[in-house]
Formats: structure tokens, sequence, C-alpha cells
């Protein structure tokens, strides 16, 4: 794309009125902290239509202002929310050439966030839905101190020898991971950090709840995206198969029927399961009930340790349809790192001497936000 295709944010006008570091702690967080933006450097932010109803307009505003502030030259664009094709993402990925630093606050970023590093420039898909949350203590947590809490809890699961996952509506899922030798993670980055590397499935075995709704993961969109559910629902699994499901047979068949139907559009395998990981942002929050803004829940609320996540349906992560438990508690080698929903950081073997590297993330973890979008604190 040619430089004259973008055009300013805001006026400078607006940008001055804007500067002020409170109003611009988030931002320039991403920007410094996150993406590594320096002065000179060209960046270009893709936004998608406020009327979409998903991102506000600010975020995407607010941190083109401090883009500027830091120096950086800077471009906009607006994507459409989703690409429904291979053609489109070839499109995208192409239009997106050329810059130094991408920032996504579109949903396109998470669709296209296992491209390879030979396809796209820096890239950085942002999680923040509006100029609040931005600035919130979700938005300005010390990202290098999240960053260290994200591979210390790599480097726990991957040398974990016995694995356990349960949940208060009676979840019990075992096993140690089979790691591949070259696991693979998403070709852009996270803002903010939401979740460590994906657990694999494959030596796993056990039974999951499935409980309030069967949601999409945001790969692909397809209908109906959401299937709302009246009883709890127990999937049993057997390392990357789901054998059956248990429970209330009305139920049971609803749930084997969305999946028939969702693997039908998608061409995808309905039964595979191929990963899972809990939320460690203990800044992360979902202030609506979910099932009344349920796309935004679904693209946000995950990164809270009060919830866990498994993708399924599909042989690839993310997969299509995902299962959230609420409140779970996770056991490595008998140590509860996740305990009814919070993250104890300081149980790592290097857990304590990253929080007193970072006072002020600790302060965090000891006051977690609580509020998800799925039950009362």
């Amino acid at each position: 794309m040619r430089d004259e295709q973008f055009v300013p944010a805001v006026s400078h006008d607006a940008i001055s009125s804007m500067q002020q570091p409170d109003n611009l702690a988030g931002a320039v967080s991403l920007l410094r902290d996150c993406v590594g933006g320096v002065s000179g450097e060209r960046l270009l932010i893709v936004s998608e239509p406020e009327t979409a109803g998903y991102y506000d307009d600010q975020a995407a505003k607010l941190t083109a202002a401090a883009g500027r502030a830091l120096g950086m030259r800077v471009y906009t664009t607006e994507s459409d929310s989703f690409v429904n094709s291979d053609d489109e993402k070839a499109i995208l990925i192409d239009g997106l050439r050329g810059f130094d630093h991408i920032v996504f606050f579109s949903r396109v970023g998470d669709q296209i966030r296992f491209s390879s590093a030979n396809e796209l420039p820096p890239s950085t898909m942002c999680y923040t839905l509006n100029v609040r949350s931005l600035n919130s203590n979700f938005g300005t947590a010390c990202h290098h101190g999240m960053c260290e809490i994200k591979e210390a809890i790599d480097r726990a699961f991957e040398a974990a020898e016995a694995i356990t996952v349960t949940c208060p509506l009676g979840t019990h899922y075992s096993g140690r991971p089979q790691w591949t030798p070259s696991p693979v993670e998403v070709g852009l980055k996270r803002f903010p950090l939401l979740v460590p590397r994906p657990v694999p499935a494959d030596g796993f075995c056990g039974r999951v709840a499935l409980s309030r709704f069967l949601i999409g993961t945001g790969n692909r969109f397809y209908e109906p995206y959401y299937l709302a559910m009246s009883d709890v629902v127990f999937a049993c699994v057997q390392n990357n198969q789901i054998t059956h499901f248990e429970g209330n047979r009305f139920e049971v068949k609803r749930v084997e029927d969305h999946y028939k139907k969702v693997a039908e559009q998608l061409e995808v395998e309905p039964w595979f399961v191929d990963s899972w990981h809990a939320g460690i942002h203990p800044g992360c929050h979902f202030e609506a009930d979910a099932q009344s803004d349920i796309l935004r829940w679904s693209g946000t609320a995950f990164g809270n340790p009060r919830i866990l996540h498994f993708h399924t349906c599909g042989e690839y992560a993310p997969g299509e349809i995902s299962w959230n438990l609420l409140d779970p508690t996770v056991t490595l080698d008998g140590v509860q790192l996740w305990e009814s929903g919070r993250l104890h950081v300081e149980r790592l073997a290097e857990g304590e001497a990253i929080l007193s590297r970072h006072p002020k993330l600790a302060t965090l973890f000891l006051n977690p936000e609580c509020k998800v979008g799925l039950a009362s604190c």
C-alpha cells in the first residue's frame, strides 16, 4: 500500500489535548514495551468499523497519538471484521507489507495469527477493546513482567511429569503432554499477554464438563457460531479424540449435532481435541454478562485466570469450537498452580523472584480482577 492511502487517525490539535500521561499510558505500553517501536519507524494501525460493535475507534486513535508522541511514522487503515476465504486472507496480507510494525484493533488479526514471519511485518494483536480497557490494569500492567511469567509457566508445563485439570462442575482430566520438538505458537504478538503456550491434548484423558455454551475460537466464522446449553454435558476425551458425550440425552444430541454441522460447513474433523490453556492476566476482565455480548466475551475474557479453554473441532490450533471452564484447578506434579481460578505465580520455581522484580504486577496478582461475565466474585 502507498503512503497516500493512509490518513492520520487524529489531527495534530487533537493529539496535544490527548497527550496526558494517564491517557496515553496503555497505548505507550503497547507500542514501547510490546511492539518495540522506536522513533522513525513506520507503524500501521489496522482497525475495524466501530459500527461492527466490537472495538471502539478511540483506542486505535489514542494508539496513533501515542505512536506520534514516540516519534513513529503512523498510518491507519480500516479492514473488514473478518476474512472469509484464503483469497481474502492473501489479499489482506499482501496489503500489509512495507511497514516496520502493524497493530491490529481488528479481529482479522486473530484470523491471520498463524501466518509465518515472512508473510507479515512484525505484528501485534490488541485485545483491549476500548479506551477504558486500554488504560485499565489490563492494558497498563507491566508487559515485560507478564512475558517473564508466561515463559516461566511454559517451562513448568514442559517439565511436568503429571498434570491434572479439575473444575467445580466435575471436570477430571489428566496426563502428561506429548510436546512436539518445535511447538507452534501464534505468529503475532499479543497485547496484553493473555495465555501461555497451548498444552497438547495428546497424552491426556478424562471427562471435561461443558456448560453454559459452546462458542467459536475466532479462527473462522460460521452459523450458528454459538450454542446455548441448558445443562452440563461431559466430553469424554482420550488423547486427541472425543470418544463420546455423557449427560442429559437431549442436551448431548444438541452438542453432537452442533459439532457435526460446524465440521460439515468447514470440512474439518469434528471430534478432534488439539490443546488447552488457562488465562494468566490478573487484570483481564469482562463487566457484562457473557451471553449478552458473546462475541466480545469470547475474544477477550479467556485471558483471565478464572477461565481455561480447550481448542476442539479441527486437527489444528485453535480449532473451531472452544470449551470454557470456570474456576479451574491445574495441578503440576502436586503443585496447584491455578487453584479455583486463581493463578499463584509464587508457586513457580522462579515465581517469587519474578514478582520481586515487578512489585506492581505482584500487587495486581494479590488483587486480581474477578469479573469474567460468567459468575459473581
